[in-house]
Parts: structure tokens; C-alpha cells; sequence
């Protein structure tokens, strides 16, 4: 989450459970889960306010899917990165870790 929204909140409000969304956010797909939830699930997270940028992450198909608000779903087949453009910029995953 940016900054300003962390320092817009009260003292009290950053002691506890935070009320906003994050910027980013990500999921790691197990051995056992299905990828249907997990993609609505990745859908759900982007109509909340704040979420700029996901990542579903598919170890089994080495797949990553990309959410951004308002646009369709882009998906990386085998990446040896990923990006987290302008919402952590500068940050990138070298995905032969996660492999």
C-alpha cells in the first residue's frame, strides 16, 4: 500500500486490522488447489478499490496470470520474470525460484 493511504488512516486505525485493500496482491497456487476458484477469487480481489496489480501464480502449469483493474487478464506462459511495474517498481520475480 502507498504511503499516503498508510499515513491517512488514525493512530488507532494503523494499531489495528487495516481497512483498506492493499496495491498488490498475489496467489500461489498448490498441488492440490483447482485453478477455477482461485481465478474467481483473483476476480473478486481486483473489484475491491486500491488493488492495482495481481498475480495468480500456477507452479503446476507454469503459468502466471496477470490482474490489473479494467482490463482483461493476461497470462505469461513459462516467464523466467515477472514485473511488478509501476505498483513495486523496480521489483522483479525470478520465477526459477518459484518453479
Amino acid at each position: 500500500m502507498k504511503l499516503s493511504r498508510w499515513n491517512a488512516l488514525s493512530a488507532e486505525q494503523q494499531d489495528k486490522f487495516v481497512p483498506i485493500c492493499p496495491d498488490f496482491v498475489i496467489e500461489l497456487r498448490s498441488a492440490s488447489d483447482n485453478l477455477k476458484p482461485l481465478q474467481e477469487k483473483m476476480e473478486e480481489y481486483m473489484r475491491e478499490p486500491g488493488i492495482q496489480l495481481g498475480w495468480l501464480i500456477d507452479r503446476k502449469n507454469r503459468r502466471v496470470y496477470i490482474y490489473r483493474p479494467s482490463q482483461e487478464v493476461e497470462c505469461l506462459e513459462n516467464p523466467a520474470t515477472v514485473s511488478g511495474e509501476f505498483v513495486l517498481p523496480g521489483f522483479v520475480l525470478n520465477m526459477s525460484k518459484v518453479w
